[in-house]
Formats: structure tokens, sequence, C-alpha cells
């Protein structure tokens, strides 16, 4: 992004990012407990925007992070209460998504036992060797391009992150886990604007999402 201001607290329209992709969840009936995870040195800036954030009786907790987004998950799911069933895992920096995505997602997971918001690949996708010589071109209706939330059955996504730990099996997402157990996982269609704020140009894209209401 190249700023000294870490991505999630970057403010827009006067709300940080965080605050922002908190926010979207809020509405989700059902909701028992947000879990942000952070690097301790992050914690006393994670701490003073959740308490910005009108829980509604919704337990807002921080937990430590790890070397890897992975593990740093791995944290957090250890700390959900036992009566909790579903779990959604959503990149702090996507504060977009739509509430009725978050509910199908839920809805979904219950069902199948976990589940994936994607959109469709829109440019053709090329797989290359290590030379960088084109070896297949995939049918490009077959190819979704994964977001989050990615929400799971507690028991199942528990079982799959203990399982690629015993294994040091280290997934590019969290539905990478749970499929190489062999579990379902249900692509549920969202939309573009639920971007995850990488990029300078981001920022623009996000203030008009902002200011259009789109």
């Amino acid at each position: 992004m190249g700023s000294d201001v870490p991505k999630p607290f970057i403010e827009l329209n006067g709300k940080s990012i965080l605050q922002r992709t908190i926010e979207c969840f809020l509405k989700t009936e059902g909701l028992e407990i947000v879990i942000v995870v952070t690097s301790e040195d992050k914690f006393a800036g994670c701490a003073q925007i959740l308490d910005n954030i009108q829980e509604n009786g919704i337990d807002l907790k921080l937990v430590k992070g790890g070397v890897e987004r992975q593990y740093s998950i791995w944290n957090a799911i250890r700390e959900l209460p036992n009566d909790i069933e579903l779990v959604a895992i959503h990149d702090a920096v996507r504060p977009f998504v739509k509430t009725e995505y978050i509910d199908k997602c839920f809805d979904a997971a219950d069902e199948f036992g976990g589940a994936v918001l994607s959109i469709p690949v829109k440019d053709t996708i090329k797989k290359i060797n290590e030379d960088h010589i084109v070896i297949e071109t995939p049918e490009r209706s077959k190819l979704w391009q994964a977001q989050t939330p990615q929400v799971f059955r507690k028991d199942i996504i528990f079982k799959a992150y203990k399982l690629a730990i015993k294994n040091s099996f280290l997934g590019t997402d969290d539905s990478s886990l749970v499929e190489r157990m062999g579990e379902t996982v249900k692509v549920i269609e969202g939309g573009r604007e639920n971007l995850k704020i990488t990029f300078p140009i981001d920022l623009k894209v996000a203030e008009l999402i902002i200011n259009e209401g789109l």
C-alpha cells in the first residue's frame, strides 16, 4: 500500500477499514462473537477501533496472530466458545461484503458443511510450467475467484486445521484445508464490490463505493 498506517487502520470517510468490515457482520442473525487476530504491537489500535463499535451484545475479542495467516486463524478458532456451531473467516480489508451474501454463506455451510463466497473469473486464465510456457487454458466457465467470508461448521474447520498442522500443510485459503479432507464446500456467488483493499487504487474504488452507495 505504500503507507506507514496498517491497511485495517486506514480511514475511509471517517471510519477505519477494520470497523467497516466488522460492521458488515453485526446484522447477521445469531452472531455471538467476533475475534480480531492481530500482532501484539497492534493490540492497542485494534482495541480502540473495537471500542467504537456498537456490538449489541456481541462479544468482541482480540487474539494474537501467528507467523502465517493460517496459524493466526488457528489461534482464533481455539478461542471459540464450545456452543459455537458455524465459523466465518473473513479478511479484515474486505469492508463491503453485503449481509445477504454473509447469510447465504451461513445457510450453505449449515447444509453442506462449508461455503465460500466467490465470483466468476472474468479473464482467461493460463496455466504455465517453470519456464513460463503455457501448458493449459482451463475452461473459464468452471473457474471462480474465491473471496471471503468462508464459512464452515465448527467441527469441520477445527478438524481441518488440526490435520493441516499435523501434516505441515499450508493452504492458500481456509477452504483448501477442508477440501483436502474430502468435505463438501459450496460456492456462493457474491459481488465484485467485495474487493480486498491491497493497492492504493483500491482506496479510490472504495471511496467510490461509499460515495455512490454501491
